[in-house]
């Protein structure tokens, strides 16, 4: 398979610094030869341009989201670069950088095929608008945009409108949702598969329920987008909101085994890894590698 690396070194939609070194420090660590040992060929894109901006100019385009205009023009390069390589027959491998690379990921893979699938492995829901968001952080409204829910500035990113249906949207091992991100899940019916879910029915079990509708649903492509603090706490120090009771290692590989097995997968994403933050031991970025080392291990060839 050609796998095309697409780096997003973006920290403004998290609002933490560090989080723009992810591409660098996975770079340094060894990704493309990792790709290319496990016998694909890899095509590193380079990093999409991502402005320096000062930190007095956060509301400058809004008066409750940060950094709007620059995230959106950030995104709309990579939906474009995204988009090339699906219509180069390539798969684009995405790495942040903050998740609000969401939206324009999932913009480029949504014009490209007829009708998409979203699978949002994540401790959070990402589904907040500029109404519910608290934070003001555009990593928390990516997969609401995708679904055309909240402000035309980003509902409307390289193309008008929705981008994937919501009754294709995926989110699991989501564990830290807020009130706002709830209520707009129970009012759409999303395919929700929290920790606690996990834990009752049982991941296999979960990705196996995954699987049936995404093939039932007859999705021409699937977008995979994962954030390492869907892992518990304790193994990614080193990314800007970690939260406790998530994946092990273990089941972070057997997430992208079972999944990868189905060849459906399409394009993926790879985020919120924070080198700068991490521990002295490097272990989110070791653990991250680890995670990359199974994947490319298991894409089809």
């Amino acid at each position: 398979m050609d796998i095309n690396v697409i780096g997003v070194p973006l920290s403004y939609g998290c609002d933490i610094d560090g989080v723009n070194f992810g591409p660098k420090i996975l770079r340094e660590y060894g990704i493309i030869d990792i790709i290319k040992k496990n016998g694909h060929n890899v095509f590193d894109m380079g990093d999409i341009y991502v402005p320096t901006l000062s930190k007095e100019l956060k509301y400058r385009d809004h008066p409750k989201m940060k950094y709007l205009n620059p995230i959106i023009e950030i995104n709309t390069n990579l939906a474009n670069n995204v988009y090339c390589s699906l219509k180069g027959s390539g798969f684009p491998f995405v790495i942040g950088g903050d998740h609000a690379l969401g939206m324009g990921s999932i913009a480029g893979a949504s014009n490209f095929f007829k009708d998409m699938a979203v699978i949002w492995v994540d401790a959070h829901g990402d589904i907040n608008t500029f109404e519910t968001s608290p934070s003001g952080n555009l990593h928390g409204v990516p997969l609401a945009a995708s679904m055309n829910v909240g402000d035309s500035s980003v509902t409307n990113i390289y193309y008008n409108g929705e981008k994937v249906k919501p009754e294709n949207v995926y989110l699991l091992g989501c564990r830290d949702i807020d009130s706002g991100e709830l209520a707009l899940a129970n009012e759409l019916n999303l395919n929700m598969y929290t920790m606690e879910t996990v834990g009752e029915r049982g991941l296999e079990n979960v990705l196996k329920e995954i699987i049936e509708k995404i093939k039932e649903s007859n999705v021409d492509g699937v977008h995979l987008s994962f954030d390492i603090d869907v892992l518990d706490s304790s193994l990614v120090p080193g990314t800007g909101t970690p939260v406790p009771n998530g994946f092990s290692i273990d089941e972070g590989k057997e997430v992208f085994t079972q999944l990868l097995s189905e060849k459906f997968i399409t394009s993926m994403d790879f985020v919120e890894l924070n080198p700068v933050i991490d521990n002295e031991d490097k272990r989110t970025v070791t653990n991250c590698i680890e995670i990359l080392e199974h994947i490319f291990k298991n894409i089809d060839k």
